[in-house]
């Protein structure tokens, strides 16, 4: 009766010993406490400006950010380049390759909590010498008889035995998890394969935001382009004007010195816009997908692109589960926590069961019949006791890399709140420098006008008025530079709050990504 309760009580046990998992359970790092990330800069909106791109911009705290946010700026051609790009770069597909990889890994590691079954089967032929005569197979379910014989005449010797055999068996083995070994090894599985994900994400996202930046690039280029075409033609005309009153004796040969000075270093400052656009082509033409002899058919300018009004402003609270880097820091912590789980269950008792049933005969037909037949099965406990301090080491280095794990995870946080932070920031200068950039502008057009009707009225020389034109000009520059940093800010504030990535499943960006 004893035995009888015992029995139930030891299963109970085990089955509790299997429902446990060496190591700490992995908790969900709290939400930083910030409730903000740059005081009132985020609750006003940015100064406005009198010129292209000079809208003013608002922060709406709260605010989702759509999946395909490029299409705020309200430009077909990114729109299309960023769908290729999908499509065709490489970054992308390698990517897909790592999460496919690493799912496959975790169905193999989930394979360890089943049993292992393997049939065999061997026939062979044999020479059984007759010195050995003793461990003959002997005789067989059907009768016949497997063994060396005796020299019946002459030297007493015993002689070899010819005969066939064949063996079939299944074999199982099985390893409980009865620590959770193999629990946690899953479990740390599953979190690369959540980093592999975040990933594929953040490439997604990093392929879109380039586009948009290169695109912008090239719009500020071709404007820059424009105006310094300009002061080089301004520049050559006045070195004419010098030349011919060098011919009259009006001026002397160090002032037409002095001008083909300044028409050159002109000409040298286009050279340099010039190769930063074809530079810009090429980087898009290879995001796309294409080798840089490969023309894309998009071109870009200021004008065709729109600045976004409102602009979506997450909390610290949401930040911390929308940016990607973020996201992979939590997946490698939570990695390093089951891989202690892991170290300490190696420390643990290892269990295992092997089984085995099959037969063997001298003829296939008759391996399962009389005399054929066999099995074991076999129980076995296993326990460490001195490997020189080797599982304990390894469990103690494993909680060193949790520590480390935790302690990287903050800093990518506080990393992620200082660059939303920073952009809040910049999105705001932007704005001011902007406004400067535009008065500038205006007043030299206007200075520039008035000098145009004074030079007609006969009241200024040529000259005047192409130091006139030549400052218009370059205020004309630094305008569309303060318009590009206005533009690429407001992309890199959609990149810093993590790009929208939760929601590509409800726009008709799905057909373009396939993660």
């Amino acid at each position: 009766m004893n035995k009888l309760r015992k029995k139930p009580i030891s299963l109970f046990l085990l089955a509790a010993l299997c429902g446990c998992a060496a190591g700490p359970d992995f908790k969900r790092p709290d939400a930083p406490a910030a409730a903000g990330y740059a005081g009132p800069v985020a609750t006003q909106p940015t100064e406005s400006a009198q010129t292209l791109h000079g809208e003013a911009q608002k922060f709406v705290p709260g605010q989702d950010i759509p999946s395909d946010w490029w299409k705020l700026f309200q430009s077909p051609q990114i729109d299309a380049l960023i769908k290729r790009a999908f499509k065709a770069n490489p970054d992308i597909e390698a990517a897909q390759a790592a999460l496919q990889q690493a799912k496959e890994y975790t169905a193999a590691q989930q394979g360890f909590f089943y049993p292992t079954v393997a049939a065999s089967y061997s026939p062979s032929r044999n020479k059984l010498a007759g010195n050995m005569g003793g461990n003959s197979p002997g005789q067989q379910g059907n009768g016949s008889v497997i063994q060396t014989y005796s020299n019946p005449a002459g030297p007493k010797y015993n002689g070899p035995a010819y005969y066939n055999f064949h063996i079939a068996q299944l074999t199982v083995g099985y390893v409980p998890d009865v620590f959770g070994a193999n629990r946690r090894q899953v479990e740390s599985a599953q979190a690369q394969v959540e980093m592999q994900q975040l990933q594929l994400e953040a490439t997604y996202i990093t392929l879109a935001s380039n586009v948009v930046a290169a695109a912008i690039q090239e719009a500020s280029l071709r404007a820059q382009i424009e105006a310094q075409l300009k002061i080089v033609s301004l520049n050559q005309q006045a070195l004419e004007i010098v030349r011919n009153q060098l011919k009259l004796g009006y001026v002397s040969e160090m002032e037409v010195t002095q001008q083909e000075m300044a028409s050159a270093l002109a000409q040298q400052a286009l050279v340099p816009l010039q190769q930063q656009l074809e530079q810009t082509r090429d980087l898009l033409r290879v995001l796309a997908g294409n080798t840089p002899d490969q023309d894309i058919d998009e071109t870009f300018t200021l004008d065709g692109l729109h600045l976004p009004q409102e602009l979506p402003l997450s909390l610290p609270s949401r930040l911390v589960q929308q940016r990607p880097d973020v996201r992979i820091a939590e997946a490698q912590l939570h990695y390093a926590s089951a891989q202690y789980g892991v170290a300490i269950a190696n420390t643990l008792p290892q269990f295992a069961i092997t089984g085995a049933i099959g037969g063997m005969a001298s003829s296939p037909t008759w391996m399962f019949k009389n005399g054929g037949g066999f099995f074991d099965l076999t129980g076995n406990v296993a326990q460490t006791i001195f490997d020189g301090g080797t599982l304990r080491a390894k469990s103690r280095a494993a909680k060193q890399g949790l520590t480390q794990a935790g302690a990287q995870y903050r800093g990518v946080v506080m990393a992620a709140l200082q660059n939303v932070a920073d952009t809040l920031y910049v999105i705001q200068s932007d704005a001011r420098a902007l406004k400067a950039a535009a008065k500038a502008a205006q007043a030299a057009g206007k200075m520039s006008e008035l000098t145009h009707k004074q030079y007609e009225a006969g009241a200024v020389d040529f000259q005047t008025l192409l130091v006139a034109q030549l400052n218009e000009q370059l205020a004309n520059i630094n305008l569309v530079q303060a318009q590009t940093n206005r533009l690429g800010d407001t992309a890199a504030l959609f990149q810093a709050l993590g790009g929208g990535w939760w929601n590509h499943d409800q726009t008709s960006k799905v057909g373009a990504r396939q993660p």
